[in-house]
């Protein structure tokens, strides 16, 4: 005989099973439109690449499946149970949804293309610039998924050790990157180049400052959705 949780918690379990498959989609869809301007405005433009194919693999494969893990096992936030049932008819993607994943796609996008601009004119090799643009958008993913870890509160409300998940695949994102910079085998696959540790301290607060304004953004929309 199979025994089934009450009814609550049933309900507190689907609340949370939904909740993170959303948080998962829009950490997920910003970097993929940050890459796509990035290529389409470079074309363009007629510059410099800043991504190749197997650059975009990468992000797409070792860091946004790697990250997006992490947020499957965030515990359910504080008002999951005070909320009014969902509608039927309610999709995912919401006008909340896509006004996210476009905001931070555009600022990803933005702040690699400020940082391109930054490097070209002092002589670096196009694999150079290739890596300090990866380790960015990297760092920013990162960044982001902790903003994700709460739609629109706080996202260190929950503690910084609540979620195990996080760290554990933060860690492996950490050895992949130190592989894929450092490793000679793995610089001749990707067309990387080692970085000094000055560059790992600027995307470090490239992706901080991101991080800075998805946070103060989401009391504003909070305004705004209740409006």
């Amino acid at each position: 005989m199979i025994t089934l949780p009450p009814s609550p918690e049933r309900c507190t379990r689907g609340r949370r099973v939904y909740d993170n498959l959303k948080k998962t989609i829009l950490f997920i869809i910003p970097s993929n439109i940050a890459q796509a301007l990035l290529i389409i405005i470079a074309l363009l433009a007629g510059n410099l690449i800043p991504l190749t194919p197997v650059l975009i693999l990468w992000m797409n494969m070792a860091t946004s499946a790697t990250l997006s893990f992490g947020l499957a096992f965030e515990a359910g936030e504080r008002d999951i149970m005070n909320r009014p049932p969902r509608k039927s008819n309610l999709h995912v993607m919401d006008g909340f949804a896509i006004w996210r994943v476009v905001f931070v796609g555009l600022m990803i996008a933005i702040s690699a293309f400020v940082l391109e601009a930054w490097l070209q004119p002092r002589g670096y090799s196009p694999e150079f610039i290739r890596t300090v643009l990866l380790q960015m958008l990297v760092t920013a993913q990162w960044f982001y998924m902790l903003n994700c870890r709460v739609t629109d509160g706080f996202s260190l409300s929950k503690g910084l050790l609540a979620n195990k998940g996080i760290w554990i695949v933060s860690a492996v994102l950490l050895i992949l990157q130190l592989l894929i910079i450092y490793a000679p085998f793995m610089q001749m696959l990707f067309g990387t180049e080692a970085l000094p540790f000055r560059y790992w301290v600027i995307t470090f607060l490239i992706g901080f400052a991101m991080f800075l304004i998805v946070e103060v953004e989401k009391p504003l929309t909070r305004r705004w959705r209740k409006k």
